[in-house]
């Protein structure tokens, strides 16, 4: 049912319900982002250890390849090498030795390759050319780091190995070019084994050199693409993983590490399994207390309606006043006080009734019914009719006709067409013209499209007797008065001047005229600024919200004055 109660309950757990969900996503999104953020930063703590292990096995490398570049025997076998001496059996067997002894160091070099300036291979001993086994671009990048070690990359005629190089400086000749070094290195050296979760999903971990070339096992996963598109998470057997990467600045190379994104959801599934529970917990105590306070709100109300239910027709009751908050206590006694008034108010209404009906009928007796008005002018016109008195005869035509006009007060006689304003106005000038005689000329031009456009009644005449009291009444020569009402330049409205050359009013008094029709106030001069701050309020009235000019007077003193205002050519209603 849709009683009070039920609207209350209903608000307030559909408030509750919006707020329980806001703050359960809201923890939801900050704890699994909270704990997703935690998660990248161990699997890049890893990252950065399983780099600092790669950084550990390339300086076991590096140094290994310097022990053997700077042993002394080695740098006089190249030193005479370069002075021209030749290899032997015995330089070989002694320079085989203590490469042995090196290479027993390190699990994950295959090989020790040396090799004079020329390029050509002296151990082992078999006279292969060194292009014939790296690129001759790593050479010369090798001739460029002047005997630091340079990362070669994959060796192309099998993946499982890569090669490394570093020129031979001889020291006993300041350091000048003595040959090449090319160490071998199987990349199991670098392997890293994989992690298993505990949903059986394994983390991938990669090792990439400054190419972002593969140095461990690929996966089949095209990682140079995935990292140069700057992917977040790649898909691996229909499976999602994160990518979490750290790059080595002594090394240049890359760790990759691909983490399941299942791992994440492991953990954010948890907390929205908690969050379910504490929302259904939440909503029940919610809709317990909801239906306790709606019950304690709309008793007194039930109480108070129930009162006015059974309340009679001649007298209302009053409701007992209980213990309840201050609003409802408030609301019991504005009741009795209105009960109260009300019952005095049906009696002093009672007595007025009967008093105003006595009044109408002593009021309905003295008045004077207009139609006998119009039809004693009738009576008199035809009197003159008989008298052969034309002219007076018309003059009482045209009051009637005023009259009729004028006292007509019907709502349907609110709005008239321009063309009845202006035909008012013409009676209105013949009656006038009875007293000034010859003094008073006037003209009215309108175009005949515009003669069915609706104007509120009596909006033009006041303004032409306006003309006729303050201008040329006052003036000893003949004058006259101009209506014109024609269209405003690209506009869709209509302009209605009365203009008249009567003596015109002084600038200061025009100025004042027209500020006080500006500010709609009450004009203090008699009868010609109380005309046009009326009409210009009526204009305002039934005109509001149109684009129109308000109405305005110019004048110069002793030439005459112009009033004119602005009108839709819609008309009204």
């Amino acid at each position: 049912m849709n009683t009070l109660r039920n609207q209350i309950l209903a608000v307030f757990l559909f408030v509750m319900m919006i707020v329980l969900s806001i703050v359960s996503g809201m923890v939801y999104n900050q704890l699994g982002d909270l704990m997703q953020d935690n998660a990248e930063k161990q699997i890049k703590q890893t990252a950065i250890e399983a780099n600092g292990r790669m950084e550990a096995l390339y300086k076991q490398i590096d140094t290994l390849s310097n022990q053997l570049v700077t042993n002394d025997t080695v740098q006089q076998l190249l030193l005479g090498l370069v002075n021209g001496e030749s290899m032997n059996f015995d330089k070989w067997q002694t320079l085989t030795k203590i490469v042995n002894n090196i290479h027993a160091y390190s699990d994950g070099i295959s090989s020790f390759e040396l090799y004079t300036t020329e390029g050509k291979r002296i151990y082992p001993f078999d006279d292969k050319s060194i292009s014939n086994v790296i690129n001759e671009r790593w050479v010369t990048m090798a001739d460029k780091e002047k005997g630091r070690l340079v990362w070669v990359g994959k060796d192309l005629n099998n993946e499982n190995y890569s090669y490394a190089i570093r020129r031979v400086s001889l020291m006993d000749r300041s350091f000048s070019h003595g040959g090449y070094l090319v160490i071998r290195i199987s990349n199991s050296y670098f392997q890293v084994k994989e992690i298993v979760g505990g949903n059986g999903d394994e983390d991938y971990m990669m090792l990439l050199d400054r190419d972002l070339t593969p140095i461990t096992r690929d996966y089949g996963i095209d990682i140079q693409n995935v990292l140069l598109e700057r992917y977040k998470t790649v898909t691996i057997s229909k499976k999602e993983y994160m990518i979490v990467k750290e790059s080595s600045k002594l090394t240049g190379w890359t760790i990759v590490i691909l983490k399941p994104m299942s791992f994440f959801m492991e953990s954010i599934s948890t907390v929205r399994t908690v969050i379910l529970y504490s929302g259904t917990i939440g909503f029940v105590i919610f809709f317990i207390s909801a239906v306790l306070l709606a019950t304690m709100i709309t008793r007194p109300i039930k109480k108070l309606t129930k009162t006015m239910k059974h309340a009679k027709m001649d007298e209302l009751k009053l409701n007992p006043e209980n213990s309840s908050s201050l609003e409802i206590i408030e609301l019991n006694r504005t009741y009795n006080q209105m009960v109260e008034n009300t019952n005095h108010l049906i009696q002093v209404v009672y007595e007025k009734e009967l008093l105003r009906s006595r009044t109408e009928l002593k009021a309905l007796q003295a008045q004077i019914n207009p139609h006998f008005i119009y039809n004693t002018l009738n009576a008199l016109y035809w009197s003159l009719e008989e008298r052969e008195e034309e002219d007076l005869a018309g003059i009482v035509i045209a009051m009637s006709e005023l009259f009729r006009y004028t006292i007509g007060n019907s709502k349907s006689d609110e709005w008239v067409t321009i063309q009845d304003e202006l035909e008012h106005i013409d009676r209105y000038l013949k009656v006038m013209k009875m007293r000034l005689g010859d003094r008073l000329l006037w003209n009215i031009s309108a175009p005949e499209e515009y003669l069915n456009v609706k104007i509120p009644k009596l909006m033009i005449q006041p303004l032409v007797e306006n003309a006729i009291l303050h201008g040329i009444e006052k003036k000893r020569k003949q004058g006259y008065v101009l209506i014109k009402i024609e269209k405003v330049d690209n506009s869709s409205n209509l302009e209605i001047t009365v203009e008249d050359n009567g003596l015109g009013i002084e600038s200061e008094t025009l100025k004042n005229i027209n500020q006080e029709i500006e500010n709609n106030g009450v004009s203090s001069f008699k009868g010609m600024g109380m005309a046009l701050t009326n009409v210009n309020k009526r204009l305002r009235l039934y005109y509001d919200g149109c684009n129109l000019t308000e109405l305005h007077l110019i004048s110069e003193h002793g030439k005459g004055t112009k009033v004119a205002f602005e009108i839709p050519s819609i008309g009204g209603i």
